[in-house]
C-alpha cells in the first residue's frame, strides 16, 4: 500500500528524480526505480542499473550530467536552483569535477556541463518525458524502471 497520499506528494521533488531518470535514459544508463516517497534522510531517489558502456564513452561526464539533471530540472519547474536541497548531488558531482579538472577548474566545468544538461532538457520531447515521469512519480509515488523507460521511448522519437 502507498503510504503518502497523492496532496502529500512535492512536485519539485517529482520532478528533479524524473530529470534524473530521463537524461540517465537519454544517455544510455538504465534505470531500475524511481521514487518520490521521503525516508529518513531523502525525498526522493533514482536508482540505476549497471550498464553496459563502451570503451568511447565518457562515463564520468555522463555520470556529472545525470547527477546535476535532478537540480536542472527541478529549476526548469520551479524557476529556482534549489542547490541545498540538491547538496549530495552536487557534492558527488564536484567529487568527479574535481577528479578530472583539478579544484581550481572544476567550478568552469561544471557550468559547461550544466549548460549541457539545461540544453539536453530544453529538447522538447525530453522535456515531455520528465513531464510524463514526474506526473507517474505524482500519481504512485514510485515507478519502476520499467516504468520510466516506456515513459521516455513513448516522448522521445528516434536518434
Amino acid at each position: 500500500m502507498d503510504p503518502a497520499p497523492d496532496r502529500d506528494r512535492d512536485p519539485a521533488t517529482a520532478y528533479h528524480e524524473a530529470g534524473h531518470a530521463v537524461v540517465a535514459l537519454a544517455l544510455g544508463r538504465p534505470v531500475h526505480k524511481v521514487s518520490i516517497l521521503p525516508s529518513r534522510d531523502k525525498l526522493g531517489w533514482c536508482e540505476y542499473k549497471k550498464g553496459v558502456f563502451r570503451p568511447s564513452d565518457d562515463w564520468l561526464e555522463r555520470e556529472v550530467l545525470i547527477a546535476l539533471a535532478g537540480m536542472a530540472a527541478e529549476a526548469r519547474h520551479t524557476g529556482t536552483y534549489a542547490r541545498e536541497e540538491a547538496g549530495r548531488d552536487l557534492k558527488f558531482a564536484r567529487s568527479l569535477l574535481v577528479s578530472r579538472a583539478g579544484d581550481r577548474r572544476a567550478d568552469r566545468l561544471e557550468r559547461r556541463l550544466l549548460a549541457k544538461v539545461e540544453a539536453l532538457l530544453g529538447d522538447d520531447e525530453t522535456w515531455a518525458a520528465v513531464e510524463a515521469v514526474a506526473a507517474a512519480l505524482l500519481a504512485s509515488g514510485e515507478i519502476s524502471g520499467r516504468a520510466a523507460n516506456h515513459l521516455y521511448r513513448r516522448c522521445v522519437s528516434d536518434r
